[in-house]
């Protein structure tokens, strides 16, 4: 594919506003060096040195809409709590509005990650899931009644917490039917799924499940090309959608357009030290892609090529226009 329509595609993101919907986490790491066993239990000692908190989950595809020099904003529940306030603040940082961020009656929901050696020893989540208070569910509703026709692409990201929702997708739908993209194109709705709630996203314009995630929603096994093609088939069928990107770590994607035949898109990573995050890396640019005006399998091939950046760094990393650019320019030589 053409570096030039792809480089264009990136001048073009600085115009692109981008609604993130779904589940906020905080991701917490503790770094350190583990050299010992404890003498307590089989387990690493890890010596603590630093630790930092981060935007997870949909607050992750913002983090990267806007590192990717979009804008947008963040749709989802957050708790009354030091970690609710910290999403606040987070997202504030990324110069973005906060009205989005509903505080519900629920804790802000937690991923502490402890990472020794540049290896991770161990994850533990503090969570509540479940569907939201009706008073929630009326909040977050309105923000998208009030503001969804200000953007150009929503994505929804889904990390089966119950932000995500029959009620909100169907409610979302009707209000995406009467909204136009500034083209007259009908906005973009980009889905990363959870197979659990695959019925609720009828009618999206593209979905991006991973490998296992893909033969959940089939209901097949995936072992070669051929399942691969049936199943990125059997969800375009069930969830009449125009197009599947199906991610596949090592392998790359494999992207199903309308009846167009499978097309495998290799790896761009060089190496992969860590794949925390790299869904929302995908959502984010080809969402961005599709708001400026791409073609699904341009936006996709930026996705890919985001996505091998990112698998490169440890944490829940993002990517920058410079370092696609960059990436762009050496791949595409």
């Amino acid at each position: 594919m053409s570096i030039h329509v792809l480089s264009g595609a990136l001048d073009r993101f600085a115009k692109a506003r981008v609604l993130v919907i779904g589940d906020i986490i905080i991701d917490h790491f503790l770094w350190g060096t583990a050299t010992r066993i404890s003498p307590e239990a089989p387990v690493p000692v890890v010596n603590v040195q630093r630790e930092n908190l981060l935007l997870g989950g949909g607050a992750n595809v913002l983090r990267n809409i806007v590192s990717l020099g979009g804008s947008g904003a963040l749709c989802g529940l957050i708790g009354d709590d030091s970690m609710g306030h910290k999403a606040i603040e987070l997202v504030g940082q990324l110069g973005v509005p906060t009205d989005g961020l509903v505080v519900g009656q629920r804790p802000t929901t937690v991923k502490t990650r402890v990472v020794a050696q540049g290896q991770q020893v161990v994850r533990f989540d503090r969570e509540q899931t479940g569907v939201p208070s009706k008073k929630s569910l009326e909040a977050l509703l309105h923000y998208l009644e009030t503001n969804v026709h200000s953007f150009d692409a929503v994505v929804v990201s889904d990390y089966a917490k119950g932000v995500v929702s029959e009620h909100l997708m169907i409610r979302l739908h009707q209000l995406l039917h009467a909204v136009r993209h500034r083209d007259k194109r009908p906005l973009p709705l980009i889905v990363d799924p959870k197979p659990a709630n695959a019925h609720c996203f009828v009618g999206a314009t593209v979905i991006t499940p991973n490998h296992h995630e893909a033969m959940q929603m089939a209901g097949m096994r995936i072992d070669d090309q051929k399942s691969l093609f049936a199943a990125a088939r059997q969800i375009r069928d069930d969830l009449g959608c125009e197009a599947v990107l199906v991610t596949r770590g090592e392998a790359g994607m494999a992207l199903l357009q309308g009846e167009d035949e499978l097309v495998t898109i290799p790896t761009m990573a060089k190496e992969v030290y860590d794949v925390t995050g790299a869904g929302d890396t995908v959502a984010a640019t080809l969402a961005l892609g599709l708001a400026a005006g791409c073609a699904m399998g341009e936006a996709a091939a930026l996705a890919n090529h985001a996505a091998g950046i990112v698998v490169g760094k440890i944490g829940t990393a993002c990517v920058t226009t410079a370092e696609l650019r960059e990436a762009l320019q050496k791949d595409c030589a």
